[in-house]
């Protein structure tokens, strides 16, 4: 099994529908319903990320709990594109807001960071 640094994010939310159409649209990709794995709380709500197992990167779900409230946090979870700036041009029509624009990495890429529907901060990464 090849190691990876990051196995699995999760994004906390508090309006699972407006966050589902945020993520679907910046990132142009369908997530999917989740059960809670423990299947010890009913209230959970999760809709993942597309992933795989056996590829490079990472699974994540957007996760909607009562216990725990969006935002405020100090993680931010990057996302791998083709070229950030496409993404980024998609955030603020999905009803988010850029907080930093595409920028340059020098050798590591380039990277945008934005705030998501929730108030969640979250980056996008790309080598060009």
């Amino acid at each position: 099994m090849e190691n990876r640094p990051v196995v699995w994010f999760e994004i906390y939310v508090d309006d699972m529908e407006r966050a589902t159409s945020f993520y679907e649209k910046v990132l142009n990709v369908k997530l999917t319903q989740m059960s809670d794995p423990t299947d010890q709380d009913e209230s959970m709500i999760m809709r993942g990320f597309p992933a795989s197992m056996e590829s490079h990167g990472s699974g994540g779900a957007l996760v909607k709990v009562e216990w725990l409230k969006a935002g405020g946090n100090s993680s931010v979870v990057y996302f791998e594109c083709e070229d950030c700036a496409v993404e980024e041009s998609r955030v603020v029509a999905a009803g988010g807001k850029v907080q930093q624009s595409k920028m340059s990495l020098g050798e590591f890429g380039f990277c945008t960071i934005f705030t998501d529907t929730e108030g969640n901060m979250v980056g996008l990464h790309s080598m060009k």
